[in-house]
């Protein structure tokens, strides 16, 4: 199959990619380039373990086909992080005990900064319309909502 050269900037690093055209955006952050934080659940958008921000929104990255994403910014759950300090949002998941099993964790984190990012102070039922398109096999919504909620952001961008 022939390939198609995509230019992109994932978590603020630019790219160029020589990829198959019928390759997810998933697939290019796994298997190509090593962000193993995105998750691989259903592969059809129900599960929203593989969440990414695409230009800042909250996308499922295993809808996007990679050719999609050239001249765009895509941010992973790798990028959340400062070098060794956390984001606000990861230290919030920690102090509320909303890491159970983890496999939902990088999903729920990327939908809740797209709910940061673009809504100040989000309700409950804010927040847990903003994660309505992640699935938390452990159950633990409660503590997740709680973390969002209560996540401060010094330097929020409104």
């Amino acid at each position: 199959m022939k390939h198609v050269t995509i230019n992109t900037t994932i978590n603020s690093k630019a790219y160029v990619l020589d990829v198959c055209p019928n390759m997810t955006l998933l697939d290019v952050l796994r298997d190509e380039l090593g962000f193993t934080g995105t998750k691989r659940g259903c592969e059809v958008g129900e599960c929203g373990a593989c969440t990414v921000l695409l230009n800042g929104q909250a996308v499922n990255s295993c809808l996007i086909l990679a050719p999609q994403i050239d001249g765009h910014e895509i941010l992973t759950v790798e990028g959340l992080a400062d070098g060794e300090k956390l984001h606000p949002l990861q230290e919030s998941f920690l102090d509320h005990d909303a890491v159970h099993c983890g496999f939902c964790t990088p999903g729920m984190l990327m939908s809740a900064k797209d709910l940061l990012d673009h809504t100040t102070n989000p309700s409950e039922l804010e927040t847990r319309s903003a994660i309505s398109g992640n699935l938390c096999r452990c159950s633990g919504y409660q503590q997740i909502v709680d973390a969002i909620v209560e996540t401060k952001f010094v330097n929020r961008e409104e």
